[in-house]
């Protein structure tokens, strides 16, 4: 939820000016850069020095933070790949539920459907939204709402 979150402020108008929307942008990038690292860590079997060199090279963290963020994706494996994994698939389910209901898509609803149990397994959250703009969609065309 959270990396998703991140990218509703470009849709809702949130930055206002370049310097505003840069500073997002940076965050992007350092997510896609722990991509790298932890797929370097873990399955290249990269030095903690490499890592620290390649995050530092790449993102705007200061050194203090780059050091700690390395040593969080040594201890935590996987960990950003999760988020982002789970990022793209609230955008997908988004995307699902906008072709199917169209003018009705109600994004607060969809919010809340994603967010009311808490965290979940992404199949059980797939379900559960699937479930969700079914009953929407029928409810829509039968005159319901």
């Amino acid at each position: 939820w959270g990396l998703y979150a991140e990218a509703l402020g470009v849709e809702m108008g949130l930055y206002e000016t370049p310097y505003d929307h840069f500073g997002r942008l940076s965050y992007e990038m350092w997510r896609a850069c722990r991509l790298v690292v932890d797929t370097g860590i873990h399955a290249k079997g990269w030095s903690r020095q490499q890592a620290i060199d390649y995050l530092a090279s790449n993102t705007a963290l200061s050194l203090h933070e780059v050091g700690t963020e390395i040593d969080r994706y040594i201890a935590w494996p996987g960990q950003a790949l999760a988020y982002k994994i789970g990022e793209l698939a609230i955008w997908e389910l988004r995307k699902e539920a906008e072709e199917t209901l169209g003018e009705n898509f109600d994004i607060r609803a969809f919010h809340d459907k994603i967010l009311e149990q808490g965290g979940l397994p992404l199949e059980a959250l797939r379900k559960r939204v699937r479930a969700f703009v079914e009953l929407s969609a029928s409810e829509y065309r039968s005159g319901v709402n």
